[in-house]
């Protein structure tokens, strides 16, 4: 049991445990959706037998875990984030995280729906996604080799190589370099991914 020493532990009071669980469960359910890990561990903290301020003192917990899962860019799988009620594609997911400050998950969403489209257009423009190694394996390109091929016939010589530097940002963030672009720049890669997707639809 705790008892109001416990407080000064980082326990939550009692008369703050209904408003804390409120908002946790609704932020919860609007970031992640009804499908998630953390919404399912939030759903058993608050089915279990606890008192009220330590079953906020939990879901606080997996909101603090959430929080740093969206710092780092790992929330979900992208089929997971498509999936989500609250955004409709991860351009929109991105858009929202950007704005809420998390600027290195939204360069890699964005990146990811960038890296997603080319595919989508090197089916449209019959270019292979394959390639075969030495060794005989069958192996993924690159995105950025695959805007060199698709950059012979489905856009333009600009626009190839502005998917070029959004690789590079992309592949920045992905990779933890997190101090080489800034919100605007993340700004601008979202932006920009949105209208080209619509100028060049797969």
């Amino acid at each position: 049991m705790y008892d109001d020493a416990e407080t000064d532990k980082g326990i939550i009071t009692d008369s703050d445990a209904q408003g804390v669980l409120a908002r946790a469960e609704a932020a919860i359910n609007k970031i992640c959706g009804t499908d998630s890990a953390y919404t399912s561990r939030m759903r058993a903290i608050l089915d279990g037998a606890y008192i009220e301020r330590y079953r906020a003192d939990l879901v606080v917990g997996v909101v603090r875990a959430l929080k740093g899962d969206l710092e780092d860019g790992y929330l979900y799988t992208f089929s997971e984030l498509v999936r989500g009620e609250l955004f409709e594609n991860l351009i929109e997911m991105a858009k929202h995280l950007v704005e809420e400050g998390y600027k290195d998950a939204a360069a890699v969403i964005a990146g990811a729906s960038l890296e997603s489209h080319l595919r989508e257009l090197s089916k449209k423009y019959v270019v292979a996604v394959d390639y075969t190694a030495k060794n005989g394996s069958i192996k993924k390109k690159t995105a950025e080799r695959l805007n060199q091929e698709l950059g012979k016939s489905a856009y333009s010589l600009f626009d190839q190589k502005q998917i070029t530097a959004w690789l590079d940002l992309r592949n920045n963030a992905a990779h933890g370099n997190y101090a080489e672009y800034d919100e605007v720049q993340v700004a601008k890669l979202i932006e920009w991914v949105g209208d080209f997707i619509s100028r060049n639809p797969a």
